[in-house]
Order: C-alpha cells, then sequence, then structure tokens
C-alpha cells in the first residue's frame, strides 16, 4: 500500500534552516507528481511546493519563493523540501502528498516550528 514518510522537522530561529524529507512507497514513485502542503494551528492545509514526476516542473506559493525548494530523487523514491530564511509564519505541520486514481496519500506530518 502507499506509504509517506515525513522527517527533519524541529524548532528553529527566525532565518534558520531545515530540510524536510518524504520517503514514498507502494506505487510507482517516479511516475507521480508530489507535493508539500502545510497546517498552521486553526488554518486550512494549504498547497506549498509542487514538483512534477520528472522533477522538471516545480511551482511554490508566492509566501515562500525564492526561500524554499523543492527537489526529488527518483531512485531513493523520496522528495525533499529544502527550507530557508525562514520566518516565524512558516510555523506549521508539514505534510507531502501524492494523487494517482483520483485518489489523495498523505503522510503524518512533521512539525516546523520558528521561533527565537
Amino acid at each position: 500500500q502507499v506509504h509517506l514518510v515525513e522527517s527533519g522537522g524541529g524548532v528553529v530561529q527566525p532565518g534558520g534552516s531545515l530540510r524536510l524529507s518524504c520517503a514514498a512507497s507502494g506505487f510507482t514513485f517516479s511516475s507521480y507528481a508530489m507535493s508539500w502542503y502545510r497546517q498552521a494551528p486553526g488554518k486550512e492545509r494549504r498547497l506549498v511546493a509542487f514538483i512534477s514526476s520528472s522533477g522538471g516542473i516545480t511551482n511554490y506559493v508566492d509566501s515562500v519563493k525564492g526561500r524554499f525548494t523543492i527537489s526529488r530523487d527518483n531512485a531513493k523514491n523520496m522528495v525533499y523540501l529544502q527550507m530557508n530564511s525562514l520566518k516565524p509564519e512558516d510555523t506549521a505541520v508539514y505534510y507531502c502528498k501524492t494523487v494517482f486514481f483520483a485518489t489523495e496519500y498523505w503522510g503524518q506530518g512533521t512539525q516546523v516550528t520558528v521561533s527565537s
């Protein structure tokens, strides 16, 4: 079955960096696009970044452009989110997601807290 496991979250000071990882299994990873979402306390879960199956196309929400970078390693079935210049407003639970056969698959999430 499909399994997505995020890791790499933690507590970081404003201006710091974190690299999130998502390990995928149970499907042909290289054939499907992947996304990172985040959900802040009391708010809806929102898309942060998208990467196509080959990695050739990426998109970002405006608030993270120039600070976050999504990437993938199809040989390792991994997708990453490099987060630089972190701000307190980046505090959220971060999830990776994929969709196929009209079904969404989510990981359990990893907490990112940006605080001094």
